[in-house]
């Protein structure tokens, strides 16, 4: 078991796997109520959700979620612990998987109950054996007071903490079988005027992936813990363990213990009590031989719960210092996040930074791409490509749907935001809405190893467009001009697979038909696509979450809104009348 003063010295960062809202809750007040600037819970792995709303002191917080550990492993970094709620089912191999996506992790503790004895063992001989501090199972965890609570050991609501002062560290150890019983023992130590050193639950299984005897030596060599007290139950040999330590000196601090189970003894055949362990197969395993084995090695034993409480009572006051604990007077849940814009101490902020920055900054284009990220870019080339683009779409003459919509709009005598709307409203699969269109043909072509040769026959059999491809005007021998310009990003990047995948299918495209080349939509989407990725080290999840949202035709709708509303003010200024299509261009069928 690992070193309780370095978990004080580096308490580290929690990955949660599974979903156990109260759990968790219960260490994010621990972590507030210590004084911590941000909570231990690095993320959670859950398919529930993308965040989820937890509270941090009064306000809310969101904890970022992955479907998988090892997109937790590529967000986050280095976790030094996990905090297992899956079933039993899922523990064993869930530990697994944590401990290879980050094998210099610390430790963890499985929360569940029902984990097979052989899968228990095996995650004891590979995990603890090997220097981890693994906890569980069928347990509630260890807390080390104002720095880690791994579990919901010591309770999960925030009264109850700050009621046993599980934040201000003392110099009693809590050791015990119960899950249950150990946040009552906490309590008692507590209301008798004593802070706990650190407590931890083995679990009630017969396994136990830390054993008493592993914590007992932990405890003796904490420089911060003067007494052990530890709940024990019928059933294993642990006891006999703990004697030998106390016996052959390997533990010298003073033993506070109780061992239940006694009533057990007055049944004619053994009875299994509620844990796993809580079954005395022989005479040495009965509450009262353990008992007597303790009381032999120079253990205090009660003989009963009164005994052991008025046995606590009465340990040497602890010197430990009070710590100011912060107050937690009302919680009010949110109706919906919003990761964007907040108003700070220095007034509004959008993505993170204040208006009054942004406007000292001068640079439009960095705040939209920050805006349009949800933070901050890693790169000046994400900034420079989207501000390129931006200028490039502003607007392609008042014929196109969108600019004639808001045109006739404006000449109807509507207002600015009528005409506005009427303009972007044409947005769609045939006017200005093909970039998203493009990028996933571009991303599954390239996803899915998919021959462009066999992309391209696919669409031609289906008697479909292929999003990205196709001008009126320009062709081979007569390129478009704005895609020049954007070409020259790819050699600016150190690779660009999302471009090559679309000058593969533009290869083919343009030798059946001249004018089947990439547009500018294409050239948009792709070299957006490889600018994330490279750029900004967006991962394949990601980049399929950006074009399920649609936030390749944002790359249109931003600047082309401009160029709606110049058209509105144009149409203002001339004040032609109401615009009306003569009978001779209407078939009146």
């Amino acid at each position: 078991m690992r070193n309780l003063q370095d978990i004080r010295n580096n308490p580290g960062r929690i990955l949660a796997l599974g979903n156990y809202r109260p759990g968790f809750q219960a260490i994010l007040d621990f972590d507030y109520l210590s004084g911590k600037p941000e909570p231990s819970i690095a993320g959670i792995v859950t398919a529930a959700g993308k965040f989820q709303k937890y509270f941090w002191g009064e306000k809310e917080v969101l904890l970022p979620c992955y479907p998988t550990i090892g997109q937790a492993k590529a967000a986050l970094g280095d976790i030094e612990w996990m905090f297992n709620v899956n079933s039993g089912r899922r523990a064993a191999r869930s530990t697994t998987e944590f401990f290879t996506e980050f094998p210099n992790a610390l430790g963890g503790h499985i929360f569940a109950e029902d984990v097979p004895e052989k899968d228990a063992i095996e995650l004891y001989n590979k995990y603890q054996a090997a220097g981890k501090t693994l906890i569980g199972t069928a347990g509630v965890g260890m807390l080390v007071p104002g720095y880690l609570k791994l579990g919901v050991v010591g309770g999960v609501d925030y009264r109850q903490l700050v009621a046993n002062r599980l934040m201000t560290a003392g110099s009693v150890a809590v050791l015990s079988a119960s899950g249950g019983m150990i946040n009552e023992i906490i309590t008692q130590v507590a209301a008798s005027g004593h802070t706990i050193s650190f407590a931890l639950c083995f679990g009630g299984d017969r396994f136990p992936t830390t054993t008493p005897k592993e914590a007992f030596l932990a405890a003796e060599t904490d420089d911060a813990t003067t007494h052990i007290v530890y709940y024990g139950e019928l059933g294993g040999q642990d006891e006999y363990e703990l004697a030998d330590l106390l016996t052959n000196g390997q533990v010298t601090k003073p033993v506070i213990c109780y061992i239940a189970g006694v009533i057990s003894e007055n049944f004619d055949t053994p009875v299994q009590f509620g844990h796993a362990k809580a079954l005395a197969g022989n005479k040495s395993e009965t509450a009262s031989a353990k008992r007597n084995a303790l009381a032999k090695a120079g253990a205090t034993v009660a003989s009963s719960m009164a005994d052991f409480a008025k046995a606590i009572s009465e340990l040497p006051t602890n010197t430990t210092d009070r710590k100011d604990i912060p107050v937690i007077e009302s919680r009010n849940s949110s109706l919906f996040s919003s990761t964007i814009s907040k108003e700070g101490e220095d007034g509004y902020e959008f993505v993170g930074t204040s208006m009054q920055a942004w406007a000292r900054q001068g640079d439009i284009a960095a705040q939209i791409t920050a805006a349009l990220l949800g933070k901050q870019p890693q790169s000046a080339l994400t900034v420079e490509f989207i501000r390129t683009v931006f200028l490039l779409s502003a607007d392609h003459g008042p014929q196109v749907s969108g600019a004639l919509n808001t045109i006739v709009t404006a000449r109807a005598g509507k207002g600015l935001v009528d005409s506005l709307a009427a303009g972007l409203l044409t947005i769609g699969p045939r006017f200005g809405g093909a970039v998203s269109d493009a990028a996933n043909e571009w991303f599954s072509g390239v996803t899915d190893a998919r021959d462009p040769a066999v992309h391209v026959e696919d669409y031609a059999k289906a008697k479909k467009y292929i999003g990205g491809i196709g001008h009126k005007k320009y062709r081979i021998g007569l390129p478009d001009p704005r895609t020049v310009l954007l070409a020259e990003f790819a050699d600016r990047l150190p690779s660009h697979r999302y471009f090559d995948y679309a000058k593969a299918i533009e290869a083919i495209t343009s030798a059946k038909k001249g004018n089947l080349i990439l547009n500018v939509d294409g050239h948009i989407a792709a070299l957006m696509l490889d600018i994330l990725e490279q750029e900004e080290k967006y991962d394949e999840q990601t980049l399929r979450q950006l074009i399920d949202a649609d936030f390749f035709n944002a790359l249109f709708v931003i600047p082309r809104t401009v160029g709606f509303v110049a058209h509105y003010l144009d149409q203002k200024r001339l004040d032609e009348g109401l615009f009306r299509l003569p009978d001779d261009d209407v078939l009146l069928a």
